[in-house]
C-alpha cells in the first residue's frame, strides 16, 4: 500500500536493531531554561576552556563569507603539506578528518571484512566499540588493569580475525598512558600482524618525558596508525578536524575509504593557522590545567572523594550516589559534568578543569550536593 512504513525488522540488520541512538546534550540556552540556572559552565566534553590559539582566531576572523560557496580542499592540502613539515613525514602519510570519529570508521572500514573484529578497552572512548559494532564487527574489550591499558590482556584476545587494535593513550577518562618503552614492546610483539592506532586526542597536555614520541615510531612499526585532533588543546572543537598519521601503504589503503570535502575550509585554515602557534598557547593551557588540580585535588581529599587524575584536562571523581542524581543537581546550580556510567564507572564523574575561579565555584556546588 502507498505511504505504508517499510518492513524494518527486515531491512535493518541485527546489529543495527540493538544499538541505541546516542543522544547529544541540548543547547545551552535549552539547558539553562530547563534546569533555571542564571549560568551554565559546560564542564563535560573536556574543551579548551581558553580557547584557540590567537593565530587560529584571526584566521576565522578575517575568512571572506563569500568563499562558502566554494567547495572545500577535498583532502587538506594545505594542512596536510603543513603537519608533514611538523613531524617529518611524507605529506601523503597524513589524512584530514571530521573530527576523530570520521578517523575511526575510515580504519575500521578499510581492514574489517564480515567476521573480523577489533580490540580495545572497556574502559576508555567509546566510539572505538560504537563504530565496530554498527558496522557488523566483533569489539573485544579487554578491562583496564591499574586504570590503564592491559597490553597483556590485549595480546591474549587476538586471533586469526583481529584487525585492528585500539590505544587511548592518554586513556579518556583516567588519563592513565603508555610510556614510550611501553608502546615499543607492545608493537614488537604485535609483529605487524595487526592495525595498531594510537589515540593521542590528549597528547598535548602531557609534560612527562617518558611520552612516547609516536610520529616517529611510524618510521619503525610501518603497521602503526596515530589520531590527533585540533578539538582539544586547541580549542577548535567547533570546528570538527582532527587527522591520523602512518606509513604510506596503509595511509593508502585508509584513504580509499575517505569521505572527500567532509572538512569544511574554515575549519581546515582555523588548524593551519593553530600549528603556527609559538608555543605560547599550549604553555598557557597546561599552565591553567596545573593550577585547576593543584586547587581541586586537596579539596576532594578533604570532602574525601575518592578521585583518579592523570594527564589531560579532565579529573574523573567518585561520588556515594548516582551519577545521574549528581547530573542533575549539579546543573541545577549551573556546572554541567559527564556522567560515567556509559563508561562502565558507575557512580563516577569526569569534570573538565577551567581556571580555579570557576572551579572554586564548582568545588562549592559539589559540597551542596553531598550535603
Amino acid at each position: 500500500m502507498a505511504g505504508s512504513l517499510p518492513p524494518l525488522n527486515r531491512l535493518v540488520p541485527p546489529y543495527i536493531q540493538k544499538i541505541e541512538a546516542y543522544i547529544p546534550s541540548k543547547p545551552d540556552d535549552v539547558l539553562k531554561k530547563m534546569y533555571n540556572c542564571p549560568f551554565l559552565y559546560r564542564m563535560n566534553n573536556n574543551e579548551n576552556v581558553i580557547g584557540p590559539p590567537e593565530k587560529a582566531i584571526e584566521a576565522i576572523m578575517d575568512f571572506d563569507p563569500a568563499r562558502a560557496a566554494i567547495y572545500p580542499s577535498g583532502d587538506g592540502y594545505h594542512l596536510r603539506h603543513r603537519l608533514s613539515e611538523v613531524f617529518g613525514l611524507p605529506s601523503c602519510s597524513f589524512i584530514i578528518g571530521n573530527g576523530a570519529n570520521e578517523l575511526i570508521a575510515f580504519v575500521i572500514k578499510a581492514f574489517c571484512w564480515k567476521g573480523d573484529n577489533i580490540i580495545t578497552s572497556n574502559k576508555t572512548f567509546a566510539v572505538y566499540e560504537w563504530t565496530a559494532e554498527f558496522s557488523g564487527f566483533e569489539s573485544r574489550l579487554v578491562p583496564l588493569k591499574d586504570n590503564t591499558f592491559d597490553d597483556e590482556g590485549i595480546l591474549k584476545r587476538i586471533d586469526d580475525r583481529t584487525r585492528v587494535i585500539f590505544i587511548c593513550n592518554p586513556n579518556n577518562p583516567t588519563g592513565t598512558y603508555w610510556n614510550e618503552a611501553r608502546l615499543r614492546r607492545f608493537l614488537e610483539r604485535v609483529d605487524g600482524e595487526q592495525i595498531v592506532v594510537v589515540d593521542e586526542a590528549y597528547a598535548e597536555f602531557v609534560e612527562q618525558p617518558d611520552f612516547p614520541e609516536s610520529m616517529r615510531l611510524i618510521r619503525e612499526f610501518p603497521n602503526l596508525v596515530v589520531f590527533r585532533t585540533f578539538s582539544k588543546i586547541y580549542g577548535l572543537a567547533a570546528l570538527r578536524i582532527g587527522y591520523l598519521a602512518g606509513d604510506r601503504s596503509v595511509v593508502d589503503v585508509i584513504r580509499r575509504t575517505c569521505v572527500v570535502y567532509s572538512v569544511n575550509t574554515l575549519a581546515q585554515e582555523a588548524a593551519l593557522a593553530a600549528l603556527g602557534d609559538d608555543g605560547t598557547h599550549i604553555a598557557r593551557t597546561r599552565s591553567l590545567i596545573r593550577a585547576s588540580k593543584e586547587y581541586l585535588l586537596p579539596e576532594l581529599d578533604r570532602m574525601d572523594l575518592p578521585y583518579i587524575s592523570g594527564e589531560g584536562n579532565f579529573v574523573m571523581i567518585r561520588l556515594p550516589f548516582s551519577d545521574t542524581l549528581a547530573y542533575r543537581r549539579l546543573m541545577r546550580k549551573g556546572y554541567m559534568i559527564r556522567t560515567m556510567t556509559g563508561f562502565r564507572f558507575p557512580n563516577h564523574i569526569r569534570v573538565t578543569l577551567h581556571d580555579v575561579p570557576v572551579m572554586e565555584g564548582f568545588v562549592d556546588a559539589l559540597r551542596n550536593t553531598l550535603a
